[in-house]
């Protein structure tokens, strides 16, 4: 309990403040407890302050079993709660330790609630929608959505041209052409997309997703949308079109409105000239297959793909499902709707083991652009941001030229890795795994493995230990350069020429950072980060209109 009144309030932890009833009254105490159960459970804690400041229990002395009697005869269904008192540096505190429960909670009185993020970014308690409700629900019993039964629909409903599109992108390369044989019904047999239940078959929610007629979505799945939209530089929408299809006629629609604006940047590496696009064609085919597989059709909303001179945005309704993460993300497999989820593996427009967003993030690094963020992912929403400013040519150059062609084999987290040390120069092993989410025991076999081929240096030992990129990385990069400037140029030296540079000119932005100091983008921003928060420079501006200034013309 320590522990969590340090760490703040968060998905799993409430605090409430309870010095008298008209603080919290009995019905938001239950509300509250209701609340965490339908999330992940979690631990309330009355007689705290929204800031963690220990106020304690009151008036009367607090009872525990009270309380805990009070929860269970309120909710529906009952959550037995333990509930414990404290002494706090004098103050009582009681604690609520509340189970995750495996069905939807409510009150008595017919209120529901979850804890969510709210639009803030912070932990609330939300309303708990139906849609919602239906797809939790249908999560904990193991039910998939796409299997439901379309009630009154018939093969007739399914449109023969998308069948005739499935049977295609089976015939690929890397589709099942098993299935370019069967005929309409036995494809839905093969894709379990048939309710055999009743005679004679029907299609089910999944067929009418995947084949059906735009009338048949619009009378049982009428959440289905797809927006794509074009921004320019001065944030003015250029583009905004609407589909409401079948998720293949989709697919296709999406790629051939983003292959317009998908330009190419061209690198010599030796004698060749080499095309690198935006944003590669399995970036595009993966991230948008991802949103219109694992997106959330109980919920109202389109998914959403949006251009802007710096990324490609792709957002579609509904959170991660459960057991998935931003720490995960990378190596952890969980479709909402495994019957979607097998229809477009055996159509060859996904990775059959599960690793689609593993190799985004590769695609991604060995064409020299940042990795794929879902940051701003919430539980409502999960919304990836593919950078494709400029690439890095030294990258795009290793990748093409290292020990013919092996760069392509080094495992993500080594690549990872590379990327990161490009951009930001000599790193800690603790900032690597800040930085990507990695183990200590990931980063330290990655690093050794890139020391071992001399594509990686390290300085120094123990918890001063840095890594920085060696040699062999700048001698394929053909940047040989770049390794002296970087081997000659230190922290601290880049620290004074920051601070000399605003001395006499009055000020700097990030981009002349890069510049002065020779380094990325993730380096000049910790190098003026570590300057604000020493007192030496004040930002002055927000986002592009950013820059830095000593401390005295920043009080001006």
């Amino acid at each position: 309990m320590i522990a969590a009144l340090a760490d703040g309030e968060s998905l799993t932890v409430e605090f409430k403040r309870h010095r008298s009833k008209r603080d919290l009254s009995e019905s938001e105490l239950v509300e509250a407890v209701v609340c965490l159960a339908n999330g992940r459970g979690g631990m309330l804690l009355l007689g705290v302050e929204d800031d963690g400041s220990v106020s304690g229990f009151g008036p009367s002395p607090a009872d525990p079993q009270a309380i805990a009697a009070l929860v269970l005869n309120r909710t529906q269904p009952n959550v037995s709660v333990e509930a414990t008192a404290h002494d706090i540096g004098g103050h009582v505190v009681v604690s609520l330790v509340v189970p995750d429960m495996p069905r939807v909670v409510g009150t008595r009185g017919g209120v529901y609630k979850r804890r969510a993020l709210g639009v803030d970014g912070r932990p609330q308690c939300l309303p708990y929608l139906p849609e919602e409700m239906l797809s939790d629900g249908l999560f904990a019993a193991g039910q998939d959505y796409a299997a439901l039964p379309a009630r009154g629909a018939t093969m007739s409903d399914l449109a023969p041209g998308e069948l005739d599109r499935f049977r295609a992108m089976c015939g690929r390369d890397s589709g099942d052409d098993v299935l370019t044989g069967l005929s309409d019904e036995e494809i839905c047999r093969a894709l379990r997309v048939l309710d055999t239940s009743v005679t004679p078959p029907r299609p089910t929610i999944g067929a009418v997703l995947l084949f059906g007629k735009e009338e048949a979505l619009a009378r049982h799945v009428p959440s289905v949308e797809s927006v794509f939209q074009v921004r320019d530089d001065a944030e003015r929408l250029r583009r905004n079109d609407v589909l409401r299809a079948p998720l293949l006629r989709t697919l296709d629609w999406m790629a051939e409105r983003i292959e317009p604006f998908n330009e190419e940047q061209e690198v010599m590496v030796g004698l060749l000239r080499v095309a690198v696009p935006r944003v590669a064609p399995e970036v595009v085919r993966e991230a948008v297959a991802n949103a219109l597989v694992h997106r959330d059709y109980t919920e109202i909303g389109p998914i959403r793909v949006l251009l802007s001179p710096e990324s490609m945005t792709v957002s579609s309704p509904g959170g991660f499902p459960r057991g998935v993460n931003l720490d995960n993300l990378l190596d952890t497999s969980a479709p909402r709707s495994p019957i979607l989820a097998d229809a477009f593996k055996r159509a060859g427009l996904v990775d059959r083991a599960g690793r689609g967003i593993s190799r985004m993030f590769r695609a991604q690094l060995l064409a020299g652009r940042d990795e794929p963020d879902y940051a701003t992912s919430t539980d409502s929403s999960v919304r990836v941001e593919i950078p494709t400013a400029d690439a890095d040519l030294g990258m795009v150059r290793f990748v093409r030229s290292y020990a013919d062609g092996r760069a392509r084999d080094l495992p993500l987290d080594q690549v990872r890795i590379l990327h990161e040390l490009r951009h930001s120069g000599r790193v800690r092993a603790g900032e690597l795994e800040t930085a990507l989410r990695l183990s200590t025991a990931k980063v330290r076999t990655a690093s050794t493995r890139l020391v071992e081929q001399g594509l990686v240096e390290q300085i120094g030992s123990g918890r001063t230990r840095q890594y920085s990129l060696g040699p062999a990385y700048y001698e394929a990069a053909s940047d040989r350069d770049a390794y002296v400037r970087v081997r000659s140029t230190d922290p601290l030296q880049q620290r004074q020429m920051v601070l000399q540079y605003v001395d006499a000119y009055g000020s700097i932005t990030r981009s002349q950072v890069m510049s002065l100091c020779s380094v990325g983008t993730s380096q000049a921003r910790a190098l003026l980060r570590d300057l604000v928060g020493d007192g030496h420079l004040v930002m002055q501006g927000e986002r592009r209109g950013a820059h830095y200034v000593m401390p005295t013309m920043g009080r001006q």
